[in-house]
């Protein structure tokens, strides 16, 4: 698998396409508006390819505390070949030894629509290292969570995680360093360059 960064001058119409079809519409940044942060906030914007053939890409906010697994997609004519994987170990290595986190849906929010989808991106991440944080943040009617890798990742419990509620119990208790503060902190950065106007915490 090679890979190729991506920036505003060479970013293709496969790119935005997969990016445009991947993620629903309220998760995702305008076009025009992640082309622009791609410099202004030096984001890892890397399209991986096989055997020339645009397999997906990965778009990582690097920080000093932990990096933020923000993008993530494969061509859904292409998943289910272990292509996915391939792209994760690749990120992994690229970020050996620093703390790593993304978030997702809740896969505890009951209930949901895309509660199997959920669950399945949940066991994914799990079987590559990650852990639960038990934090939480609902928008609008969807929960979302933290899950993180690396350095510090089997911490004691944090004071500032959030508790699931009863419908989110029976799984093992593993809270890593992260915390609403530090959630809070990559939301303020991301609304120095861009932030919708119609968001709003629940």
């Amino acid at each position: 698998m090679t890979e190729r960064k991506i920036t505003a001058a060479n970013a293709d119409e496969q790119i935005k396409q997969l990016y445009q079809t991947a993620f629903p519409e309220d998760e995702q940044i305008p076009w025009d508006d992640l082309m622009r942060l791609i410099d202004q906030m030096s984001l890892d914007f890397t399209a991986y390819y096989d055997n020339e053939e645009f397999v997906g890409f990965t778009i990582v906010y690097p920080r000093k505390a932990f990096n933020w697994y923000w993008y993530f997609a494969v061509r859904e004519e292409l998943r289910g070949r272990g292509l996915g994987q391939q792209i994760l170990t690749q990120l992994k290595k690229k970020y050996e030894g620093q703390a790593c986190v993304l978030d997702m849906e809740s896969p505890y929010q009951d209930p949901c629509p895309n509660s199997e989808q959920r669950k399945r991106r949940h066991g994914f991440y799990l079987r590559n290292g990650f852990h639960d944080t038990n934090v939480y943040r609902s928008y609008s009617d969807v929960t979302m969570t933290v899950m993180m890798m690396g350095p510090g990742t089997l911490a004691s419990t944090s004071s500032d995680a959030t508790q699931p509620s009863s419908s989110e119990l029976g799984r093992p208790s593993l809270h890593p360093r992260f915390t609403l503060q530090d959630w809070d902190d990559i939301t303020n950065e991301l609304k120095k360059f861009w932030w919708p106007e119609d968001l709003e915490e629940k």
